[in-house]
């Protein structure tokens, strides 16, 4: 049967523009459809200063540019709309957009992870400008000053032992009395002489000018609100990965799609990478080598379907 698409990707973000550029240049033809700009998480970076190669600091927006520029370079295709559904009749998927129906011989899902957000006035304002949901891309812009941390889980335990070797000024804050953190992450936080930890205290508004100053913070038990000042606020809340176009997949306890470590799951020919698949870290260099795999992989399978394989 013919396809439209010899690869299909969804999603923009650096794991689908890398997975795109690796299967323009295997001369695969190859769709990445995204819903908005491409870029993904790259888009909400000030300053990326950690992703391999670049020693001076590049704008997120810029490099993500600069991933799609590549992409398209080497022949991949962009559709910009949203997918509806995955469907999958023997070797062939069948991808319904608001822009039409495209067959292909595999897919690889990127679709990321939303941050999820405290939805408290000020948060959207200073994105970017002193509210952070990376420590490790944001974190040593603030060495030496007084940090936020903001959740009680692994991941924020995790960020707030990596900022307090930057500064021995971070404030920890969780809603409830106790971290739902695996007891040794929240051990080692409570036993950090740079961290200092308030159970019940919430945050009420993120304040400032052209930056992050302060932070109006509440206590739930008794009611106390005041104002701290602050000149980053780093929130974990934790992520709502982007997976409604697979409910029926394997997932593991936060919802992020399980694979083997080809990308694939456990639809052949189906793969996921970067922010909507499990993985113990979630950074672009990951996100970018886990959509380089999942090509790498799919191209494998394309060319048995097609009778190409090398053997």
């Amino acid at each position: 049967m013919q396809v439209d698409k010899d690869l299909i990707i969804i999603g923009g973000g650096a794991a689908g523009l890398s997975a795109a550029q690796y299967a323009a240049r295997a001369n695969l033809k190859v769709m990445v459809i995204e819903q908005m700009a491409a870029g993904g998480q790259c888009l909400i970076i000030g300053d990326l200063e950690n992703y391999p190669g670049f020693p001076e600091p590049i704008n997120g927006g810029e490099f993500a540019q600069l991933l799609e520029e590549q992409a398209k370079n080497f022949g991949a295709e962009f559709l910009i709309t949203t997918a509806s559904s995955i469907k999958k009749d023997g070797d062939i998927f069948t991808i319904e957009t608001g822009k039409g129906t495209y067959t292909t011989y595999a897919v690889i899902l990127s679709t990321g992870a939303q941050h999820r957000k405290l939805d408290v006035p000020g948060e959207k304002e200073f994105s970017g400008r002193g509210v952070s949901y990376c420590a490790t891309c944001d974190g040593p812009f603030f060495k030496n000053k007084k940090m936020l941390v903001v959740g009680g889980g692994d991941a924020a335990c995790d960020e707030a032992s990596y900022l307090a070797n930057l500064t021995d000024q971070v404030v920890m804050i969780h809603r409830r009395d106790r971290f739902r953190a695996q007891k040794s992450l929240a051990d080692r936080v409570l036993g950090n002489p740079n961290i200092e930890v308030r159970f019940n205290t919430e945050v009420r508004e993120i304040k400032g000018n052209m930056k992050v100053d302060k932070v109006a913070l509440v206590n739930n038990k008794t009611g106390e609100t005041y104002e701290e000042e602050f000149e980053a606020v780093f929130i974990f809340a934790g992520s709502i990965p982007q997976t409604s176009l697979v409910p029926e997949l394997p997932k593991d306890d936060g919802g992020y799609i399980k694979t083997d470590q080809n990308m694939e799951t456990e639809i052949e020919g189906l793969y996921a990478a970067g922010d909507v698949r499990s993985t113990p870290f979630r950074q672009l260099v990951v996100a970018a080598g886990e959509g380089a795999v999942a090509t790498h992989c799919a191209t494998q399978r394309i060319d048995a379907i097609k009778g190409q394989a090398y053997v």
